[in-house]
């Protein structure tokens, strides 16, 4: 324990500096947002910065792979990936060459709960951006050739995760935890999912998720509200007013507790794990967030990989992590390592847990927690993408206009009494559902796998 607790110390001191320097080079606006409210009412967060001619926009809907019809699992990760494959009067290849030729990235990506979209250019292509833009929501293609090699292109990858397995684990995690919730299916989809999504399921998650009372736009960069306002009614004007229905029921999670064992000829066991969680709403996050800081999410510092890693050399790597869905939270961790030691690894990080519920952090854990995580914040807006994306979650989790200036006084209002309260209300060991899969040595399954594992 000693011998690497000092190098820890030395790298935070050596760590706290270099955040110094990018604080200094953060944009002087960089807490300086302006809520932009264009002619036709639609509404983006901004910060100006003209000290180099980028802009950078990140949107986001809510409502992702949660809408994503049973039986065409992948539906919004497929939508995404064909948006910018041909819209408006521009085939594939010729709307790729236009964003190639005019050095415009533009991507989509779905998650469980949201649908986003990044787009940065040169402030000389603006317009044509924000043109490009709105083809791409307002009149996607979806053209046959596209379409199959997309298709083609997700099944490829969709066979690898079958195959894969910490992709087999997280899975099969997600339907034990979630049963028959949206949050139980996989959101990238299956090979046979992929296969039987058509045009028009896409064109129906587009008419139904894709509108503007549930869009939310961050932009950071050249541009000011004056002329911002005028090229957001450009871009999502033509967007349906209201999208279809998006009740999506809360969850509760398993909290029964077990192990799954999914046996797989592979030399070395993945094994993931959960509990019911924390939401992002709930006034215990930042006590939650750093308290997962300490335990397993503090790389090195943190308490799961001191002693499976440091301790005893089990695994190159552990982890725990918060997990804050919209409809209900979890807590999550995962350990990989050769499977006639993955049993005393879940052994350690159940103590672990356990010890964690009972004496929650030390004063000098809670300190070096609140130190880093107030430190490091500024990373998070070292680039205009990285301030368009803080803009866009803002406003997407409610956190108000002035949240930049507010978030750090969050954590360091932190004490060791709070600390050990939520330690206490949110850890239980009792309850991790726990899959693995390989070939473990030493552990005996209390639960059946998920079908399909």
């Amino acid at each position: 324990m000693q011998m690497s607790f000092a190098p820890q110390r030395s790298f935070r001191v050596a760590f706290a500096a270099v955040l110094l320097a990018v604080v200094l080079a953060l944009p002087a606006t960089a807490a300086d947002v302006k809520r932009v409210v264009s002619p036709g009412g639609i509404e983006a967060w901004l910060v100006e910065d003209d000290s180099n001619p980028l802009i950078s926009v990140e949107i986001g809907f809510r409502g992702g792979a949660v809408l994503d019809p049973d039986g065409k699992e992948g539906t919004a990760a497929m939508t995404a990936a064909l948006l910018d494959e041909g819209a408006g009067e521009l085939d594939s290849v010729t709307f790729q060459e236009e964003l190639n030729d005019r050095s415009i990235s533009l991507r989509f990506s779905a998650g469980q709960d949201r649908f986003g979209g990044s787009l940065q250019f040169l402030t000389r292509e603006r317009d044509r951006a924000f043109e490009l833009l709105r083809l791409a929501l307002s009149e996607p293609r979806f053209e046959e050739e596209a379409v199959e090699r997309i298709r083609g292109q997700m099944q490829a990858s969709a066979r690898r995760r079958a195959q894969d397995p910490g992709s087999i684990a997280w899975n099969a995690l997600g339907r034990l935890v979630q049963g028959e919730h949206p949050y139980g299916r996989s959101a990238s989809g299956t090979e046979s999912t992929l296969a039987a999504i058509t045009p028009d399921d896409m064109r129906a998650f587009v008419k139904g998720a894709i509108a503007r009372d549930r869009l939310f736009v961050g932009v950071a960069g050249d541009i000011t509200a004056e002329e911002l306002g005028p090229l957001l009614d450009k871009a999502f004007g033509d967007l349906p007013a209201t999208g279809g229905a998006t009740v999506i029921p809360e969850t509760s999670p398993r909290s029964e507790g077990g192990l799954a064992i999914i046996e797989r000829p592979v030399p070395q066991s993945v094994a993931v794990m959960a509990q019911p969680g924390i939401k992002r709403d709930d006034p215990d996050y930042y006590t939650a967030f750093a308290l997962n800081y300490v335990l397993g999410g503090g790389s090195f510092a943190s308490r799961l990989m001191q002693e499976v890693r440091e301790e005893r050399g089990l695994a190159y790597s552990v982890y725990s992590a918060l997990s804050p869905r919209d409809e209900g939270g979890l807590i999550v961790a995962s350990v990989a390592t050769r499977n006639d030691g993955v049993a005393e690894s879940i052994d350690i990080m159940r103590e672990e847990w356990s010890r964690f519920a009972e004496e929650g952090p030390t004063a000098e854990e809670l300190a070096d927690a609140k130190t880093f995580l107030t430190g490091s914040f500024p990373l998070r807006l070292d680039s205009l993408r990285g301030i368009a994306r803080m803009l866009l979650g803002m406003q997407m989790e409610d956190l108000g206009i002035d949240y930049i200036d507010r978030r750090n006084g969050y954590i360091e209002a932190i004490t060791l009494e709070d600390a050990k309260r939520v330690a206490k209300r949110l850890f239980d060991d009792s309850q991790l559902s726990i899959v693995v899969v390989g070939q473990p040595e030493g552990l005996t399954a209390t639960l059946e796998a998920p079908s399909g594992s």
